[in-house]
């Protein structure tokens, strides 16, 4: 079993930047796969970045280039840097942990981008 507790959300005015972190506890960390997904009130959950456990990284066009995610294994926490942050990135933003079938969720971080 993986627990996962993102911290790092707030507020925050447009063109600013936020460190999200999900710190995971449970189990052998550095296998699994983890992503970040947020979802906005209305609208549906989307995967936004993803880091293998080899370090390879993926992103959704909405934030490629602004955001970067990264790991750190000792730590058994991985991050989400968000640069240039626009009111449309309001969201909850969720860590997820994958490994096969299994899958597990934090329980959110509450972003708020505005003036």
């Amino acid at each position: 079993q993986v627990q996962l507790v993102e911290s790092g959300g707030g507020l925050v005015q447009p063109g600013g930047s936020l460190r999200l972190s999900c710190a995971a506890s449970g189990s052998i960390f550095s296998i699994y796969a983890m992503h970040w997904y947020r979802q906005a009130p209305g609208k549906q959950r989307e995967l936004i970045a993803a880091i293998t456990s080899g370090d390879t990284t993926t992103y959704a066009d909405s934030v490629k280039g602004r955001f970067t995610i990264s790991r750190d294994n000792a730590k058994n926490t991985v991050y989400l840097q968000m640069n240039s942050l626009k009111p449309e990135d309001t969201a909850v933003y969720y860590c997820n942990a994958a490994l096969g079938l299994k899958v597990h969720w934090g329980q959110g971080t509450q972003v708020t981008v505005s003036s």
